[in-house]
This record gives structure tokens, sequence and C-alpha cells, in this order.
């Protein structure tokens, strides 16, 4: 049972947490049904997600057999049967599907939309530079939507920009680890890793890392939400402290291949997540901040 667990990869469900974006950034954290649908969405994207993260594994086995890490996963070291993930892959993947569309048809579409591109990635994108990342960092910008759509709100195109950067500065961590680590032979692991160099993926990463910074510093300030509750403005210290922190570990202790491990490890992490957090729900109980102009 713990072989099957693990191919669920419960870890990687953090990255589902971006659905409930919407629940706080739309002051409604304290309504119980609102609450109860993003929860639903969420149960919803790690059903279909753990559905992908299963497919990619059965399809990738025998490259996972060549690395020194993901040789150890469930299908790859031998401990579940192709066929057998295969079908719990389908399973969750039709209730995750189903959970979408009892809560709306437009997150019953997201999700689908979420699956059609993870196909595409597994049988063509995967294997190509920079659309690779991009396709995963695509799987974030939905989550965000898809919170937003279960509780019938709008989401402000500025958090949908720093979402999407965040998403792109992670992937290309992640690619920027797995280029280090797999030396010559990284191509044999992972197709892709031979388009991209070691200078352009410490670019893309600095790249991106100023863009969610700034990207979340607009929101803060000039969305919708941020009118309606200037407070939301004293979160930017934690995003930024936050990003601060991740790029250095990049850099300086060549992390990034499990972002989720870091996220669920490093103190300063959590210590980010959870002052943002707390930040944002006082930001969004205050009407004016003194001495602070709008």
């Amino acid at each position: 049972m713990r072989a099957y667990f693990l191919l669920l990869r419960p870890k990687q469900w953090t990255k589902n947490l971006i659905i409930f974006a919407a629940l706080i950034f739309s002051a409604k954290f304290s309504d119980a049904s609102a609450v109860g649908l993003a929860l639903v969405a969420f149960v919803a994207m790690c059903l279909v997600s753990s559905a992908t993260y299963i497919v990619n594994d059965a399809l990738d086995a025998e490259k996972d057999r060549l690395h020194p890490k993901k040789k150890f996963r469930p299908i790859a070291s031998g401990a579940v049967a192709v066929p057998a993930a295969l079908l719990l892959a389908v399973v969750f993947a039709l209730l995750g599907l189903g959970l979408g569309f009892v809560l709306a048809r437009r997150a019953g579409f997201l999700i689908l939309v979420y699956l059609v591109i993870q196909v595409l990635y597994n049988v063509a994108l995967k294997k190509m530079s920079v659309a690779d990342v991009y396709a995963i960092a695509s799987g974030f910008i939905l989550r965000a939507v898809l919170g937003a759509a279960a509780i019938n709100v709008k989401i402000s195109a500025w958090l949908l920009f720093c979402t999407a950067a965040l998403a792109l500065m992670l992937g290309f961590s992640k690619r920027r680890n797995e280029f280090i680590q797999q030396g010559e032979g990284k191509a044999q692991t992972r197709e892709s890793l031979a388009g991209y160099s070691r200078g352009a993926l410490d670019a893309l990463v600095i790249v991106f890392a100023t863009c969610a910074a700034l990207c979340y510093g607009v929101y803060s300030i000039e969305s919708k939400t941020a009118s309606l509750h200037p407070g939301i403005f004293l979160t930017t210290g934690f995003v930024w402290y936050g990003i601060s922190r991740y790029v250095l570990l990049v850099f300086n202790m060549n992390e990034g291949s499990e972002p989720a491990d870091i996220l669920l490890k490093d103190k300063h992490m959590i210590f980010s997540v959870v002052g943002f957090i707390i930040a944002s729900m006082v930001a969004i109980s205050l009407t004016r901040i003194p001495l602070i102009e709008r």
C-alpha cells in the first residue's frame, strides 16, 4: 500500500494550494460555503494531478531507472506494475473530472484543459526545451483560475501574471538542478535538457524571479482587491522574502529539484508562507492603513 501511496506523489499536492488564493483575496475565507467549494476543487485537482504523475511515471519508467533518485519511484523500481498504475490513473482522473463538473461547468472545463495539456506534455512537450517548463507553468495558472471558478469570483490578471512567473521560476530552477546533477548523461533522463545551457538557465531563473516580484508588487497596489483592501501591500514583503530565499537556495545550495521539499522543510519558506497567509487575512479586514496614501 505504501508504494501505491507514494505513486500519487502526495508532496506535490502542495502545488494545489494556489487554488485557495481566490478564496483569500476575495475575502470569502469566512464563508463556510465558499471554503467547502474551494476544498472540493482542491481534492479534485489532487486526484487529477496524481493521475497525470502516474501516467508520466509509467511512460518514463525506463529513463527513471537511469536517474539516481527517480529510480526509486514505485513503477521504476518495480514495486507497482504498469497496468495497475494506469488503471488507478484512469479512476483518479475520472473522479477528479467528475468533481470538477459537479462544482461548476467552468471548473470541470478547466480541469479538462489541464488534462489535455498534460497529455500533450507527456506525448511531446516534455522533450522540447522551454516548452516543457511553460507547459508545467500553465498548470499553476489553471489551478489559480479553478479556485476562482469554484467560488464564482473573478481573479486579477496581475495575480495570474505573478502565478505564471513564480511557476516558471520554479520550473527553470528544477531544470537547472537537473542540468547540473546529470552532467554528461543529462539527455538520457530528460531530452529537453540537451537544449539548455547553464548560463541560459541561470538567466531564466533570475528573469522570472524578478517578474514574479514585480507583478505581485503591482497587484498589491493597483488591483481591484488592493483598492478595496489597501493593506494587501503589507503581504508583499513576505512574497519578496520567499522569492529571495528560494533564489538563494537555488544558486548557493543547488536546490530546486523538488520545490515541495523546500516549501515543507525550509524554515524561511515556511515563515514566508505562514506570514503571507496571516498578513493577507489581516489586510482583507482593513479598509485603510494609517499614514499610507491611497
